[in-house]
């Protein structure tokens, strides 16, 4: 899944987005609080993520910034990604482009050479994100960014015993640093994932229909229970608010009314629904 933009406006000073409110928390909230994830949750997460990243790329979207604080959990623990600020269009299966950017941690290393690059840059990152939640790191990480740089470059990756070969098998072929042998670099995209030996006890059917219960519950009392929310965002004061104005709505079902001459709201008979 990935997050809806209801509506969008801008005032003189700032631009403002109205996406879904998310609660679950964090992927790298619930990474940090637990160190490492068990390979079969793990395993459910990276096949969400996968699946959201495939339809992005079936979309011609590159999304170029994927890691753990991009990566929220819904209400019943599904995964929802989001920040689309890196994205780019119109990149169609082998296509490249350009552009320097990323989180440092998570970049290919075509990106780190400067080469044009394809869709191919979000099939390493998912295979950084899969390592950390197996090992609780990025897998070339230090804290000395050009050092970092140096192991993403060159150096080979390191996996510890304590997964499955499976797991490792994956993680080798999608951290591949030639990109045309990656998994998932071809024209077969998110299907050549699928069919990985890591995934083979997964129904992706059932996946992608939110029909397989997530291995972790966030337990939240209802949708605007802030318990998996960072105390520090609470606490901010909200500045310019609707919350402030006279249009705030006793009923949900007349919010829309809330938000009339807003440069973007999406039509009445949308129904759209992102995998």
């Amino acid at each position: 899944m990935i997050t809806i933009e209801h509506y969008s406006f801008q005032t003189t000073d700032k631009l403002y987005f109205v996406l879904d409110y998310v609660n679950g928390g964090e992927l790298f909230f619930h990474l940090q609080r637990e160190r490492t994830f068990t390979e079969s949750r793990a395993r459910f997460y990276a096949a969400e993520i996968a699946s959201a990243v495939g339809y992005m790329h079936s979309l011609e979207i590159i999304y170029r910034d994927l890691k753990p604080e991009n990566i929220l959990l819904d209400s019943e623990g599904h995964v929802i990604l989001t920040d689309f600020g890196l994205c780019k269009e119109g990149i169609k299966t082998n296509q490249t482009t350009t552009t320097f950017c990323g989180t440092p941690e998570y970049l290919a290393p075509e990106v780190l050479k400067k080469q044009p690059y394809t869709k191919a840059v979000d099939w390493w990152c998912l295979g950084a994100v899969l390592y950390e939640m197996l090992y609780g790191l990025p897998p070339f990480y230090s804290r000395d960014t050009h050092e970092m740089y140096e192991n993403i470059l060159y150096k080979p990756l390191k996996l510890r015993p304590t997964v499955s070969s499976a797991a490792r098998n994956i993680l080798e072929l999608l951290l591949q640093k030639k990109p045309q042998l990656r998994l998932g670099s071809g024209e077969k995209d998110l299907n050549e994932i699928k069919e990985h030996a890591f995934f083979a006890s997964l129904n992706w059917v059932e996946l992608e229909s939110k029909r397989i219960q997530p291995p972790y519950n966030p337990n939240v009392a209802g949708p605007e229970d802030l318990k998996h929310v960072d105390p520090e965002f609470v606490r901010e004061p909200v500045s310019r608010s609707i919350r402030g104005s006279d249009k705030v709505m006793a009923s949900v079902s007349e919010v829309d009314d809330a938000f009339i001459g807003f440069s973007y709201a999406p039509p009445a008979e949308d129904t759209f629904l992102a995998p």
